[in-house]
């Protein structure tokens, strides 16, 4: 394959429905007849400052400061500065409501350092599958399979897949000690508002969380290596199924995030490194980001934004991030992301509100490159970025290599290993990679818009796991 073909965009990613939330505090306003958009609730947490526990659009505007972007229709979102946890502005921000897929980001980051290393092998048996909710996306795995935890974290990562999700919570001492695992860590990273009920984000009663909440999380994980890595992997080749007398082949897996890979009507976004996105019936599409741009690493979380145009998750984060850069250093915060409680300096930016959410059980305590990692070998290293965009060869900034560089925050112990680059990843051209492996967040948007009623957690909207290694669609 001619050298071209293999460079890669290199990252370097409810309204709580009345009948599935049973707590009247977290539970949103029913729809009535003359409005029938789901108000948030008139008592939120005020952690991390009294504005964020208001409802509607926190923002203190200074001097020479630009005006939020018009049309913003997520019923949640935070916009914040990844270092410092400056919350620049945010709307309803600690709106109780389903997470979907970005839940998984809590996941990966209780999970991962408890499963090492990830060139461990594992055969997946009948009894590890059978848990997965019907209308899960999936990756695609197959019982008596091996797989390396590797290959399951890149399922989790790019295709969102419940099914690598099950496998490696069997894994980790089965579904509950994780679900466990997931609320104590939550409670630790003081994401409060969260209740954790499946470990894969799929719909079930109770299960909440929040743009703040999803923020603290995101910026926990992106201080572990391997975590940033998988966040930022574009796309990568996945083990396919061993046939008698036939060499095992792989198939590629493309990123779901399209503010990595880009789609019709959306562009891949410049300077961004991760995180997750994820859509099911009743979250809608949500989604959590980190990118950088001079320097400056900001953090955005918007969850269900009720514009009917195609992608809008992406183009309201990316148009909030746009806006954080812009405004940087003209506003002043509304408010701040809170350490996790072991570090916590008790500076007072806490509110009231700072308890678990009802039904948690209570715990112990830029420029994008977009990676092809190959899964029996490793994903690629952070380094600049190299895109194809428009048939033109551009340098971005390398996001992944700052996050890398300048994090963790202040105070924080538990990372010290340090950044290099690993071997060089396998690449195909931007279009291709593009075009490849439909989004199963995209097929839920699409059913939405065609009216289907997608169950359970469609980001694969029936994205199965018998899906051909070929399938493009």
């Amino acid at each position: 394959m001619p050298a071209l073909k293999k460079i890669a965009l290199t990252i370097t990613s409810t309204a709580l429905l009345s009948g599935f939330v049973l707590s009247p505090a977290a539970a949103a306003d029913k729809d009535t007849s003359d409005d029938k958009q789901p108000k948030p609730p008139s008592t939120m947490s005020s952690l991390g400052g009294e504005q964020l526990g208001k409802a509607g659009t926190q923002v203190n505007l200074g001097p020479g400061a630009p005006v939020l972007p018009k049309k913003l229709s997520g019923r949640s979102w935070i916009v914040a500065d990844a270092e410092s946890g400056d919350v620049l502005a945010a709307h309803n921000s600690h709106w109780r409501l389903p997470p979907a897929s970005t839940l998984k980001m809590l996941f990966a980051d209780t999970v991962l350092p408890a499963l090492q290393p990830t060139t461990l092998a594992h055969k997946v048996t009948e009894n590890e599958l059978s848990g997965v909710g019907e209308g899960s996306s999936l990756v695609g795995i197959k019982e008596d399979h091996t797989y390396t935890v590797h290959d399951l974290w890149l399922g989790v990562f790019l295709r969102s897949g419940n099914d690598a999700v099950h496998v490696l919570s069997e894994m980790y001492g089965g579904v509950q000690k994780t679900v466990d695992a997931m609320q104590a860590h939550a409670e630790e990273l003081q994401a409060l508002d969260t209740v954790v009920v499946s470990p894969d984000g799929y719909d079930a009663p109770r299960q909440v969380s929040s743009a703040y909440d999803l923020t603290l999380i995101a910026r926990s994980g992106l201080q572990k290596k391997d975590f940033r890595e998988y966040a930022a992997t574009a796309s990568a080749d996945f083990p396919g199924e061993k046939k008698k007398g036939k060499k095992r082949e792989s198939f590629e897996i493309s990123n779901t995030n399209r503010l990595i890979t880009g789609d019709i009507g959306v562009d891949p976004y410049q300077g961004i490194a991760g995180v997750k996105n994820g859509y099911t019936t009743h979250a809608g599409n949500t989604f959590t980001g980190v990118a950088e741009r001079n320097g400056k690493v900001l953090l955005v979380t918007v969850m269900n934004p009720s514009a009917e145009e195609s992608h809008a998750v992406y183009k309201e984060a990316a148009h909030l991030l746009d806006w954080g850069f812009a405004a940087s250093g003209k506003v002043t915060p509304v408010g701040q992301l809170v350490p996790p409680r072991s570090l916590d300096t008790g500076t007072g930016i806490g509110g009231k509100g700072a308890t678990p959410a009802a039904g948690a059980v209570q715990g112990p305590g830029g420029k994008a490159e977009a990676t092809h990692a190959s899964a029996s070998n490793g994903s690629s290293g952070v380094g600049t970025a190299l895109a194809i965009i428009g048939g033109l060869l551009v340098v971005l900034a390398a996001a992944v290599f700052l996050v890398n560089r300048r994090w963790p925050m202040a105070g924080r112990t538990h990372r010290t290993e340090t950044e290099t680059d690993a071997t060089a990843a396998e690449t195909k051209d931007a279009e291709d990679t593009g075009k490849a492996g439909k989004s199963a967040e995209d097929t839920g948007e699409a059913g939405k818009d065609a009216g289907k009623d997608v169950k359970g957690d469609p980001e694969g909207a029936g994205a199965t796991a018998s899906a051909a290694p070929t399938d493009k669609s």
